[in-house]
């Protein structure tokens, strides 16, 4: 299975849903994250429920991580033997070629369920302003279309969202759900995936990190003070992604990708994220059985240049640890850039 979508649509709530549904229904499954940085956060969150993950990070699966797929696949079929491995890749992957180079790795016992690619019902009319091309051929190559977050998307615009998908990939199957909900519309979804992806032409491979106009910076810090409070963590999870939301707004004020973080201290992963500049941050707790102390982010963002990028999301994440007396170590990791544009 694999499991499209921009940044910032739902793809990794879709999948902890999905997977949950899958597991408790005696289905044997892993997953495999795909994140554009170096730094990993949606495989913390899906492992902290007991799902095994593998997660490659550096690059996109469909334009450089094909060794690295071939590599994970044949380890988790020699030794997890799992029945289902759902693929997530990053919100600027086109899951379509991620299939073509897949199939072409001659794997025994292999079938592939149609291709599913989430678009977020609240924003998508700036989404397809942004990077047209891009969107575009995600809509294009899925076998299912799902729009997602309806619980809190105007009907109307929900409507003419799929009003759209309809007119731009007649031969997919267009479906509205909450992935936060899971009920009877988010069903629909997992009787659609019990089919095969439709078999198409082989086209000339395209550029998904070109095309997709998205800078990206991400790193990882140790914290020192393990004993942080729900609230506190809150706190400052809310200011940082505003202030950070803020400046990149000044600079592009339609803005759509993903900045996120996950903070991680004994027993609890935090994450929180923005969407867009017009989006609230998200605030989600899980349990772990973690004893780390780190704080991660990534941020990957529309039409912003790259350097004006990185200063914002260092700058804003330091000055507030130090507001809030949140003491800080080394980076784990140096803080990377990846230069997409």
């Amino acid at each position: 299975m694999i499991i499209g979508g921009f940044l910032g649509s739902g793809k990794t709530t879709t999948l902890l849903k999905l997977g949950k549904h899958l597991s408790d229904t005696g289905h044997k499954i892993a997953i495999i994250v795909n994140e554009i940085g170096e730094i990993g956060l949606d495989g913390d969150t899906l492992s902290s429920t007991g799902i095994v993950t593998e997660e490659l990070t550096s690059g996109c699966i469909c334009c450089t991580l094909k060794i690295s797929m071939e590599y994970t696949l044949s380890n988790l079929s020699d030794e997890f033997h799992p029945d289902v491995i759902i693929i997530e890749p990053t919100g600027i992957a086109f899951p379509r070629q991620i299939k073509d180079d897949i199939a072409l790795m001659k794997i025994d016992d292999l079938s592939f369920a149609p291709i599913v690619n989430i678009v977020d019902g609240t924003r998508f009319n700036t989404e397809i302003k942004q990077t047209p091309k891009f969107i575009q051929t995600q809509i294009e190559d899925a076998d299912i279309l799902c729009i997602n977050k309806v619980d809190i998307a105007e009907k109307e615009k929900v409507a003419e969202v799929r009003k759209f998908l309809e007119g731009l990939n007649p031969e997919a199957e267009v479906i509205e759900f909450s992935a936060k909900e899971a009920d009877e519309k988010f069903q629909r979804l997992i009787d659609l995936l019990a089919g095969q992806s439709k078999e198409r032409e082989v086209r000339e491979n395209i550029n998904s990190i070109e095309a997709s106009e998205v800078s990206s910076y991400s790193g990882e810090l140790t914290i020192k003070d393990c004993e942080l409070e729900a609230e506190k963590a809150e706190k400052y999870a809310i200011d940082v992604l505003t202030s950070i939301g803020e400046q990149i707004k000044k600079l592009n004020p339609d803005f759509v990708g993903h900045i996120k973080m996950a903070l991680e201290y004994p027993e609890t992963l935090m994450k929180a994220s923005i969407t867009s500049s017009e989006s609230a941050p998200n605030i989600e707790f899980f349990e772990t059985k973690s004893k780390n102390c780190t704080l991660k982010f990534l941020s990957a963002v529309t039409n912003v240049e790259k350097e004006e990028l990185v200063k914002i999301v260092e700058t804003t994440i330091k000055e507030h640890l130090k507001q809030e007396g949140i003491p800080f170590g080394n980076k784990v990791k140096n803080l990377q850039t990846i230069d997409i544009l």
